[in-house]
């Protein structure tokens, strides 16, 4: 039978506390991170899927593209590529490489785009709540 051994409260460790001791850097990092998220005047953080799908319809529409066809050439369907597009869905990586392979566009133009959105701020969701048609 296993031995019990008594709990010491003033040695335990949590693992981000040891974290912390291991790379002070990394913790300045994160508490600069969390005051940043943490700043009233920058509002919610953008969705990632709002992004991407924003992104992509843009592409899209600036190609002259229809749903329907750059949907074939995915080979996903007209509807899941909608909801794609509208942010309704959070699409594996394989559907991302699939939609921008059917496009035409590089995945990493795509990714720089919309990091450039988030600097921007034109990437924010609105503060409020969001009424979803079904």
């Amino acid at each position: 039978m296993a031995d019990i051994l008594p709990f010491n409260r003033e040695r335990a460790r949590t693992p981000d506390r040891d974290r912390e001791r291991r790379d002070p850097q990394r913790r300045d990092v994160e508490r600069r991170a969390a005051g940043h998220r943490d700043s009233a005047h920058r509002g919610p953080e953008p969705l990632w899927r709002d992004l991407l799908g924003r992104s992509l319809r843009a592409v899209r529409e600036e190609q002259g593209g229809r749903l329907v066809d750059v949907a074939e050439r995915a080979g996903i369907s007209p509807q899941y590529l909608s909801e794609i597009e509208r942010g309704r869905k959070e699409p594996s990586s394989e559907m991302i490489a699939a939609v921008t392979g059917a496009l035409g566009v590089e995945l990493a133009d795509l990714l720089i785009g919309i990091a450039g959105d988030v600097r921007r701020g034109t990437g924010r969701r609105p503060a409020g709540p969001v009424l979803l048609a079904a």
